[in-house]
Formats: C-alpha cells, sequence, structure tokens
C-alpha cells in the first residue's frame, strides 16, 4: 500500500539526505531563449522549448526536475540558488537549470530521464548531463550551498587525477571517506581504459586517482603487482586491493568494498555524500531504530552488525539510528521512544514496511518475511492500522 504524499514527504525528509546541484547560468544566446524568472538569478528555467537548445551548448549542466508545491523543492532553492551565483564565475562553465515536471508540456521531457509522476518521486530528481547532454548521471551531491559548490567542481575534474607528488595526494584523500586509486605501470592498455570508463561512470559517488608509485599513497607499501585497484575507505581495514579489470566486475567491486555493514545514520551526517548513496540507490534499506542508552541495545546492535555481513553484496543496504535522531519517523509511525526498537524496511520500489523487534532473533524473521513476501506494507489506513496495533 501506499502511504499518503504528505506522510511520506514527512518521513523521507527526516530519512534521506537531499540531493543537491550547483550550477551558473551561461550567458544568453541569440539562437534560444532563456527563460530567467528573475533577471538578478542563476539558475535557468528550462521548458520543453528550450531544453534540448540549452544543453546541447553546454559541456555540462545540472538539472533540477522538481514540483514546485514539494517541500523537498523549496528547501533545495535558497541553496541552489546561492550555489548557482557562487559559481558564475567559474571556468569552465557550469550551468545550473531547473525544469517544473509538474507541467504537461514538460511531462513528456521529465519522461525522458525516467521521471513518470514526479510526485511519486518524493523529492526533486537532479540530474547531471555531461557532453551536451549525451551522457546521463544522477547527482550525488551534499545539499548545502558550500557542498554543492565543492562536489560540482570536482565534478568538472577529469573523471580520475593524476597522483605524481605527495601534495597531490593530500589534495585528493583530503575530504574524501573513500577514494579508489589505480596503480599502473604505465597508462595505456585495456585495464587503464577499464579504470577509466568506470571512473567515468561513478565519477559522482567516488573520488578516483591513478599513479604508478605506491609509496605516495596511505599506507605507502607497494602492491604484489601492478595493474591493481585499491580501495580507501575509513572502516575496517584501510584499503582493499582489487585485480580483475574487466568493467562490471570492477564497478561491483567498488560499490560494495566502500560501504560498511551498517551505516550510521544521524540527523548531522543524513546529506553526507556517502548517505544520499544510499537512499538513491535501488538497494533495499533496512534501518533499525533503537535507543541506544538502553539496556541491552549492545546486543541488539551486534546482532544487526552480524546479520549486516551476511546480506553484503546481496542488495541490502544496513543502516541504525538513535531514536534520538530518528523523532521523524517514530512520528510517521504514530509510535513513541518506548517502542523501539523498530526494524523499517523501504523496498526498491519505495514501499516501506515496519516491524517491532522484541528480541534481537526477531531482525532476521523480519528480513526473511519480507524476502519472502510476507511482509505488509505500511501505508494506507487498513494496514497502516495493523501495523501501529503491532507497534
Amino acid at each position: 500500500m501506499v502511504a499518503s504524499k504528505k506522510s511520506i514527504l514527512l518521513v523521507i525528509s527526516l530519512l534521506v539526505p537531499f540531493l543537491f546541484l550547483g550550477i551558473l547560468a551561461a550567458p544568453k544566446k541569440k539562437e534560444f531563449k532563456i527563460d530567467f524568472e528573475d533577471e538578478s538569478e542563476f539558475v535557468l528555467t528550462l521548458t520543453k522549448s528550450n531544453f534540448s537548445d540549452t544543453v546541447s551548448k553546454h559541456k555540462f549542466v545540472v538539472v533540477e526536475f522538481y514540483s514546485p508545491w514539494c517541500g523537498y523543492h523549496k528547501i533545495l532553492t535558497p541553496e541552489y540558488k546561492k550555489a548557482a551565483s557562487i559559481l558564475s564565475s567559474h571556468d569552465p562553465p557550469i550551468v545550473l537549470a531547473k525544469v517544473d515536471a509538474t507541467k504537461k508540456k514538460n511531462m513528456k521531457l521529465a519522461a525522458k530521464y525516467g521521471i513518470s509522476d514526479i510526485d511519486s518521486q518524493l523529492q526533486p530528481v537532479l540530474k547531471i548531463l555531461r557532453k551536451r547532454g549525451k551522457v546521463i548521471q544522477d547527482y550525488k551531491g551534499p545539499r548545502d550551498a558550500d557542498g554543492i559548490v565543492a562536489y560540482l567542481k570536482e565534478q568538472t575534474d577529469p573523471a580520475s587525477i593524476l597522483i605524481m607528488t605527495d601534495t597531490e595526494t593530500k589534495a585528493i584523500f583530503g575530504g574524501h571517506n573513500v577514494v579508489v586509486v589505480g596503480l599502473f605501470p604505465n597508462f595505456a592498455g585495456e585495464e587503464f581504459q577499464n579504470f577509466i570508463s568506470v571512473a567515468e561512470k561513478l565519477q559522482p559517488e567516488f573520488r578516483f586517482a591513478h599513479t604508478w608509485n605506491a609509496t605516495l599513497l596511505p599506507c605507502g607499501e607497494p602492491p604484489v603487482k601492478m595493474p591493481i585497484v585499491r580501495l580507501f575507505k575509513p572502516f575496517d581495514e584501510p584499503f582493499v586491493d582489487f585485480e580483475d579489470f574487466h568493467i562490471d566486475a570492477l564497478e561491483k567491486f567498488i560499490r560494495e568494498a566502500s560501504s560498511p555493514p551498517v551505516t550510521i545514520l544521524t540527523k548531522d551526517n543524513m546529506n553526507d555524500p556517502s548517505i544520499v548513496q544510499i537512499f538513491t540507490s535501488e538497494d533495499v534499506k533496512v534501518i533499525l531504530l533503537l535507543d541506544m542508552a538502553e539496556k541491552g541495545s549492545n546486543t541488539c546492535k551486534a546482532k544487526y552488525d552480524e546479520i549486516a555481513k551476511s546480506y553484503k553484496g546481496k542488495g541490502m543496504r544496513f543502516l541504525i539510528s538513535d531514536i534520538e535522531d530518528a523523532y521523524g519517523m517514530l512520528k510517521f509511525l504514530g509510535a513513541d521512544k518506548n517502542q523501539a526498537p523498530l526494524l523499517l524496511l523501504e523496498s526498491g520500489d519505495k514501499k516501506k514496511y515496519v516491524k517491532p523487534i522484541r528480541a534481537p532473533e526477531d531482525i532476521a524473521t523480519c528480513i526473511k518475511e519480507y524476502e519472502g513476501g510476507n511482509l505488509v506494507p505500511y501505508g494506507d489506513t487498513e494496514t497502516k492500522q495493523v501495523a501501529k496495533d503491532e507497534l
């Protein structure tokens, strides 16, 4: 069943980091009309009539497909405008634009980019259009203006940066939790080209670099042999190596190795790129709402960690949040902190399921019920009441 739009917007606004984009408006061209809502703004307003002309004239464009009454859009707007203003002097040009996807004349345009009903998306859909619209990617960056600017400046860099000095190493690793480095004896051949292809595809999500000198990297011991991919991460071991340069295998490795078994979700990190990546992925999201201060919570956490590790690479992403950071979710569920622990699941098609956890063993049972299709989605009045009764 499907929850009311207002209710869903409430929970996702507290759960899901907001995807943002930043960019500068290019000068007006005689060939086409650019529709500014206000002459002092740098965000281009695009429609079916000027979209193709605008995109074809710029190598890098970010477009927000939005609903004007969406709460996410209203929160994004001032940050989006500020970022566009800051980027107005950037070289090369970074163009920030928006499309009202609720207007009938723009619906086919939105559908071209996979947006059939903007209201069902729950938030603005942000796309990066590279190479005059030939390459389309999801925006995966922060939501504040400064974060948008920093992220988009990086996005105009080469997909993979060459490391030749310690200074370049510090620049690459500064501010990035996950960095993927290709180590090659020379920058040619199928392995190197495949590495660059994956970097171009995943650039909105990860920082890539390449070098022939492993001693320039953190934990500077050289690999056993080159070529090899070394992924640096802030959990478990500091890095992990991978030798398969087939494109699909390399992409899968990066996605799986860059994610901890369980991600801690707080009110302070909800707009971090790593959290954004989780909530914009097609994986099933599993969230344990837990009173961390309660006696026995460590037992529940340990069981949750164990289960998460067993599902590594199987299309599920596990998160945990203290109830003090989950007030909005509890309010949406009609619950209070005394009813925690609760397990919230969100499927790839955005259906949500909620179950109370009476004992650590209930976590695995609940997930098995979901996999078997035996959980009732939390949404309409009838099943929502059933779920509340269980709480």
